[in-house]
């Protein structure tokens, strides 16, 4: 069967799209990213991005400007607040992972940055050293895992809304007083934001499960076993293996991929290999939409007896009231 889904001529070449997995994953060639891309090639990518959530661009000899360039055609390049990048290119994030510098936890299964209330709309990713073996990057639909849920749970979940906060970024200070205090200031400029746990993506407007285990803490308004359970079903649901697509990295490719519809996860069985990439994330400052109107608190949530923080006025004072 021809797996080649699209061959397009744009400007003075003819790209060519060919589909690598069944849910997601699309290689796209026939472009050379070292030079300025023209508008018609440009909005190719971005449909592809959007129909195939990961797009690889094998033989990329490209420079941290050409990459950040790439970056630039599709949205406002970010600053990741807990990066490895330079003061002089914060926008740049460097991965030299080797010996004495293992990965950070980017082996669980996550869609980056949900923590803000605009998330990235995608990340490209750039090889500069691969190991001779591991170092592959797992990728899940999470528009094809939403459409394998029952009818049923489908409406339960519509509507909801999920908190997400910057999760493991919080264990990087040190439990000293300064570290602390920072821990403190970084929650105070990233305070939990609320998503909707079924978003409409803003290109497709194809219905996405977007929860994921590193940022997502509670289900807003639910009680927390209820909030706990249903969770960690949904978590479930990504660690299906036919909902996958895992990428085996050749050097000098960059990778695309869209953080509206798709999580990934790093493997880390390189390890003391090296393994260095380059990478740029990029905003177009949406928040993402929900599927329907937000629940109604009331519907949430029992109380056998009401919450007496409820009650300012007439309940009884504690000290730290005084």
């Amino acid at each position: 069967m021809d797996d080649v889904v699209g061959k397009t001529a744009t400007g003075s070449s003819s790209i060519t799209i060919r589909k690598t997995g069944v849910f997601l994953g699309a290689e796209f060639t026939g472009v050379d990213l070292t030079q300025e891309l023209d508008a018609n090639t440009q909005e190719a990518i971005l449909q592809a991005h959007a129909e195939h959530g990961v797009l690889a661009f094998p033989d990329q000899v490209i420079s941290g400007d050409d990459l950040m360039r790439f970056g630039r055609y599709f949205g406002e390049l970010t600053v990741h607040p807990f990066s490895s990048s330079t003061d002089e290119c914060p926008e740049l994030i460097i991965y030299d992972n080797k010996e004495g510098n293992p990965p950070a936890a980017t082996d669980v299964w996550h869609t980056d940055e949900t923590f803000r209330e605009c998330p990235p709309m995608g990340t490209a990713l750039c090889s500069k050293i691969v190991p001779e073996y591991g170092g592959n990057t797992n990728f899940a639909s999470m528009t094809a895992i939403y459409d394998g849920l029952s009818d049923r749970l489908q409406q339960f979940l519509s509507g909801l809304e999920a908190v997400h906060d910057l999760g493991p970024f919080k264990g990087l200070f040190p439990d000293t007083p300064e570290g602390r205090k920072d821990n403190y200031l970084a929650q105070e400029k990233y305070p939990p934001v609320t998503h909707p746990v079924i978003r409409v993506h803003s290109v497709t407007s194809k219905k996405i499960l977007f929860v994921n285990p590193q940022f997502t803490r509670t289900i807003k308004g639910m009680e927390e076993e209820e909030s706990t359970a249903i969770l960690n079903m949904l978590y479930a649901k990504t660690l299906r293996h036919e909902y996958h697509y895992r990428h085996q990295w050749q050097p000098n490719m960059l990778v695309f991929w869209d953080n509206q519809t798709v999580q990934h996860s790093a493997l880390h069985d390189y390890y003391p290999q090296r393994r260095m990439m380059e990478r740029v994330t990029i905003n177009k400052g949406e928040r993402p939409a929900g599927d329907a109107p937000a629940a109604d608190p009331a519907t949430l949530r029992k109380y056998l007896m009401p919450p007496i923080m409820d009650f300012t006025d007439s309940r009884q004072k504690r000290q730290h009231d005084k």
